[in-house]
């Protein structure tokens, strides 16, 4: 494959500047001031619909979406006709960074091309939607299906109940629901996944939210299945789980071995509402449900349930589960390190910080290694300790260090920042190294950053 596919398995931070190049050099030929062809075939990526097509779906597994629309303006300045096939990798990249212009922007592309979007298609629009909580949108896609004669499947109105759901729009939760329930179709888990989450997004939230929530897991055991309520062929071909299409706290753990019971969809949306509600009385009621069922709690459930008690405070019984978890020779993971040292840093104290800075050394010695996303939103978080000495972040900078992996630029200015406000000297090196890192990502990422 060409320099840029090149680099996307090698150099991936190089990929912008061969962006650049490539749309340097079309902008040139236009202006006949076309270079050799040797040059030609040095700036060039791709030279055809399934060479640009690859790209795409590199640049969307490396969640780097923001450059979709790079790519997409240098194939038509190429002349490459995209294909359909091109443009569900193009809004399939979008969902999964949630940038909703772009996904519209490539809709009307499409159809200004004479390429009338399929319903798969129009799922992925009303998903990202969701993702964007702009269910208004949602509902408007959805009609729009309807005015080209498009019967909508199970996964359509599930995608637009988890769309609504996501801001909270219970009215039209509802609605689409007894609609379902008219025709014939029965609730599955994913319905009953967008109830609690309508619930919990509703503004102003009811005091009876952790009754409800309880109430639609139980209501959930009789769930039945719904027309299309299995991955279709459209997106495992995309490497898109019914988790990530309606959105659901799951998605990122999906396609992870041993991570997530799939059977258990409900309860994880329960209990992962129940943390952010920091409702213990809750939490250990859903535990015992469980337990009654003679379910075994996956990680994901662990994970939640040390979410819910770090966030009320209670750092004993976090650190307990955890390490609970640790001595059952169970299969760990490190986001099980990961979540005990972020919500160890809620609040700031010094014992608080303290426990995260050892789980991080513990988590390093037993060869877990942050990911740069990890790292990154570690970085973010760590950066805003107002006193204290600054070392969990600084510990967490020289792991990435370590293995050279470059954080974000919102968690690089974050930490800059944060340094800036001690009394440290101009030319101290760590202060040098940093804002010379925000410099050049400010410079490589553009405008944008890289933020969405």
């Amino acid at each position: 494959m060409k320099l840029l596919l090149q680099s996307i398995s090698a150099l991936k931070g190089r990929q912008s500047s061969l962006l650049v190049r490539h749309r340097s050099f079309s902008t040139a030929a236009a202006s006949n001031q076309a270079p050799a062809v040797e040059e030609y075939a040095k700036r060039n990526y791709a030279n055809n619909v399934s060479e640009y097509n690859t790209v795409i779906s590199s640049l969307t597994a490396q969640r780097r979406h923001f450059l979709l629309r790079d790519v997409y303006d240098d194939m038509v300045l190429d002349g490459v006709q995209p294909s359909r096939d091109v443009f569900h990798s193009l809004i399939v990249g979008t969902m999964k960074g949630s940038r909703l212009q772009d996904a519209f922007y490539y809709r009307d592309q499409m159809k200004a091309m004479g390429l009338v979007p399929d319903v798969p298609l129009y799922n992925f629009l009303i998903s990202t939607c969701g993702k964007c909580k702009n269910s208004d949108q949602a509902i408007k896609i959805f009609e729009e299906m309807k005015r080209y004669e498009l019967k909508p499947n199970g996964q359509t109105y599930i995608c637009l109940l988890n769309a609504c759901a996501a801001t909270g729009n219970l009215d039209k939760v509802r609605a689409i629901v007894s609609d379902m329930t008219a025709a014939g179709a029965g609730l599955n888990k994913f319905c009953y996944a967008g109830l609690i989450t309508a619930h919990v997004n509703k503004i102003p939230m009811t005091n009876d939210i952790a009754d409800k929530i309880i109430e639609l897991v139980i209501s959930s055991k009789g769930w039945s299945s719904v027309e299309s309520s299995h991955n279709g062929a459209e997106n495992m071909m995309r490497m898109v789980s019914e988790e990530e299409l309606y959105n659901l706290p799951t998605a990122e753990f999906a396609f992870r071995r041993g991570f997530v019971n799939r059977k258990l969809t409900v309860f994880h949306v329960a209990f992962h509402a129940c943390a952010d509600l920091k409702n213990v009385q809750a939490t250990e009621a859903l535990f015992n449900m469980l337990k009654e069922n003679n379910e075994v709690p996956d990680l994901f459930i662990i994970i939640q349930r040390m979410r819910c008690y770090l966030n009320s405070g209670d750092l004993d019984r976090g650190v307990q589960i955890f390490e609970e978890h640790m001595e059952s020779k169970r299969l760990p993971a490190i986001e099980l390190y990961t979540t005990l040292v972020e919500g160890a840093m809620i609040g700031y104290t010094p014992r608080g910080m303290q426990l995260a800075q050892e789980t991080l050394v513990n988590m390093n010695a037993r060869n877990f290694f942050l990911s740069p996303k990890q790292g990154s939103d570690l970085l973010r978080i760590a950066a805003r300790e107002k006193t204290g000495g600054y070392t969990t972040a600084n510990f967490i900078w020289d792991l990435m260090q370590a293995r050279r992996i470059i954080p974000t630029l919102p968690a690089t200015e974050a930490y800059y920042n944060g340094l800036k406000e001690r009394e440290i000297p101009a030319d101290d090196p760590r202060l040098v190294l940093v804002g010379r890192t925000c410099d050049n990502l400010r410079q490589r990422l553009g405008p944008g950053g890289g933020r969405s």
